[in-house]
């Protein structure tokens, strides 16, 4: 395993779920964690965990969907850290429905927080990486952004987005030393597929030619490596975590 060492690493959603994973695993390779999400106590819930494991881990209560609360935070981390080198964009909703039905106020609510929270956490952080001509930019979006879903208009535009978003970042930023890259989760076991019956899990399932829905683990794998060194010469790319679903 590279280690991170030295690093400091900033998730949003790390209250659970892929969130959690992703920084657990960068714990466990040495990097220091700031843990953002909204819920304070889930939060010290993971914080204790990394603790438990010999890490470092420091919580900042954010709600990517408000901008001051992006600034306040992410100034607090930078802080109390001293620097952010890695950062993991995670958090990420869904309001499902079909698009004649789709409310304004559900496609809003998607939009800023999955894309434009991105944004403002991104642009808060990347001046440091700069600087110092060290960074990673890791955006976590979805086999969806990538073939589209019925009923998930919004969330599907919301992840394309992330994509396009990661490449023009990593076209800016590669001159000082920072990367930026995406990871495309397919079907994962999370809090947010929970909702899915037993009929959807297995239609789901059927589409995957490894036979097998994911776990937050596979997708923390892939992230870690993108944060390593051993990534240096990857930019402006989208790892597919999906067990084959969608090959493009």
């Amino acid at each position: 395993m590279a280690s991170l060492e030295g690093k400091t690493a900033l998730v949003t959603g790390a209250s659970q779920g892929i969130g959690r994973a992703c920084a657990i695993a960068l714990a466990k390779a040495g990097a220091r964690v700031a843990l953002a999400a909204r819920n304070e106590e889930k939060l010290k819930a993971v914080a204790a965990e990394i603790t438990a494991l010999g890490g470092t881990a420091e919580i900042f209560v954010i709600d990517l969907a408000d901008e001051d609360s992006i600034k306040a935070g992410a100034k607090a981390a930078l802080a109390h850290f001293g620097s952010i080198e890695i950062l993991v964009n995670n958090a990420g909703i869904t309001k499902d429905t079909l698009l004649l039905r789709m409310k304004r106020a559900d496609w809003d609510s998607v939009i800023n927080t999955n894309l434009t929270g991105v944004f403002l956490m991104t642009q808060a952080l990347t001046s440091s990486m700069m600087k110092a001509r060290w960074g990673r930019v890791i955006n976590i979006t979805s086999v969806v952004g990538e073939m589209g879903q019925a009923g998930q208009a919004n969330y599907a535009a919301s992840k394309a987005g992330l994509i396009g978003f990661t490449k023009s970042l990593a076209r800016e930023l590669a001159s000082r030393g920072v990367t930026a890259n995406a990871v495309a989760p397919g079907y994962i076991e999370t809090a947010m597929t929970a909702v899915l019956d037993d009929k959807q899990r297995e239609a789901m399932t059927t589409h995957i030619p490894l036979g097998r829905a994911g776990t937050d683990e596979d997708v923390a794998s892939a992230v870690r490596f993108l944060a390593s060194d051993e990534a240096a010469y990857i930019t402006g790319h989208t790892l597919d975590v999906n067990g084959g679903m969608h090959m493009a």
